[in-house]
């Protein structure tokens, strides 16, 4: 009994090793064909691409992947065959003066 207590206090101070979910790792546009990219797009609804060693963007087949709030902009991508190819949309907030703010 006194094994069991230690053991789930053990757990909840976080000294016992937890499962772990492994990192996935996010297809790499400069390393496919743009007809890739695009299929990759067109078929999650939305992906995040990697672009380059340290940058990445999320790119959405339509709107219906964004919030509320946000709306879509062209989304173009360097892949291994076409320096910017057309990959679907970005999902972007809109500005402020959309809405009359200054």
């Amino acid at each position: 009994m006194v094994r069991w207590i230690f053991a789930l206090l053990a757990l909840a101070a976080g000294i016992l090793p937890s499962a772990e979910v492994p990192a996935q790792s996010r297809p790499f546009s400069p390393a496919l064909a743009c007809p890739q990219a695009q299929r990759l797009v067109l078929t999650r609804g939305g992906v995040v691409i990697g672009t380059g060693r340290h940058t990445y963007d999320r790119d959405v087949r339509d709107r219906g992947f964004c919030e509320w709030n946000e709306y879509i902009e062209p989304a173009y991508v360097p892949t291994a065959d076409t320096p910017q190819c057309s990959v679907g949309y970005i999902c972007t907030q809109r500005p402020a003066w959309f809405f009359g703010d200054d």
